[in-house]
């Protein structure tokens, strides 16, 4: 049975503070981007741009990144990676960069994704905001803006659940069955 984390006020609460915070730390919006790691990371970069834009009256760039061949288990994995677009409407070199990502777990994909990133251009700078933070890290990357630090076992997998995909919004966790 899947245990609910956060639900759609928890989640909306979370992306407001997250705006604030982005736009504190970068004092204002000026030469901001934000990008999404397809696909929950997308809808969640166009949320805090719509929040950013609420607070500032200023419109941000948004764009969507894929990173399927830019992970380090392509030759692993027992499926194909699916594709997904890559739209970055904006030029990133010497720009700062807002990575968004749903769940940040291991790190590989925030790897993956600042490679990706980086063979589009040389940001000024890349910093990575998450609605979920849970834990046990292989490579060393640490979110500058987390909705929420959630410490999970291994046994346990975090699965964010968004109105653009045809749910409602929500965070739940769930262990994993052993086939998995």
């Amino acid at each position: 049975m899947p245990k609910e984390l956060m639900n759609k006020q928890d989640i909306d609460r979370a992306l407001m503070r997250m705006a604030h915070e982005i736009i504190e730390k970068n004092r204002g919006t000026e030469e901001l981007c934000l990008v999404g790691i397809q696909r929950g990371g997308v809808h969640l970069a166009k949320r805090l741009a719509s929040n950013i834009k609420e607070i500032e009256k200023k419109e941000i760039p948004v764009g969507s990144l894929d990173i399927a061949f830019y992970r380090d288990d392509l030759n692993i994995r027992k499926e194909q990676p699916v594709v997904r677009k890559t739209e970055v409407f904006c030029e990133v070199t010497d720009l700062k960069i807002v990575l968004v990502d749903d769940v940040l777990f291991t790190g590989r994909s925030i790897r993956a994704a600042m490679d990706a990133l980086i063979d589009l251009g040389r940001p000024a700078s890349i910093q990575l905001a998450v609605l979920v933070d849970r834990g046990h890290r292989e490579l060393p990357i640490k979110a500058d803006y987390v909705g929420k630090n959630i410490p999970t076992a291994l046994s346990e997998t975090v699965e964010v659940q968004l109105e653009e995909e045809g749910f409602e919004d929500r965070v739940i966790l769930k262990k994993l069955s052993s086939e998995e």
